[in-house]
């Protein structure tokens, strides 16, 4: 188990979905993680997530492909566009998840607010 909470739930969910399976049970939670199943819950990438004590039980939805992205690169609204294109499949298709200093949001919720910050992973 890394350091890295984020990374790790996003790892056990594409191995989970190569698997085969549609829940699987996180041991470690962090208000970061939450906060990026969140989005994944808004955009239809997981079905649902609880959480219980320590650990998140989390339902899978429609998800392709999704990572952490490392190292977590700063970026400005300008520059989002480039990465957009460097992780995503093609332009409309998945999220890039942003930390601000206004929180947590996607790739299309920065731009519109003109906010820049660090890139956190990645779904489609």
């Amino acid at each position: 188990m890394s350091q890295d909470v984020v990374a790790d739930a996003l790892n056990k969910l594409m191995n989970a979905k190569r698997a085969g399976k549609t829940v699987i049970e996180v041991s470690h939670r962090s208000k970061l993680l939450t906060s990026v199943l969140a989005l994944a819950k808004l955009k239809g990438y997981v079905k649902d997530y609880k959480a219980a004590g320590k650990n998140l039980k989390i339902e899978m939805g429609k998800l392709n492909e999704c990572n952490a992205i490392k190292p977590r690169f700063s970026v400005t609204v300008s520059e989002i566009e480039r990465y957009e294109k460097r992780f995503l499949p093609a332009q409309e298709l998945g999220i890039l998840i942003i930390s601000t200093s206004q929180g947590l949001m996607t790739n299309q919720t920065a731009k519109e607010k003109k906010l820049g910050g660090s890139l956190v992973a990645y779904m489609f």
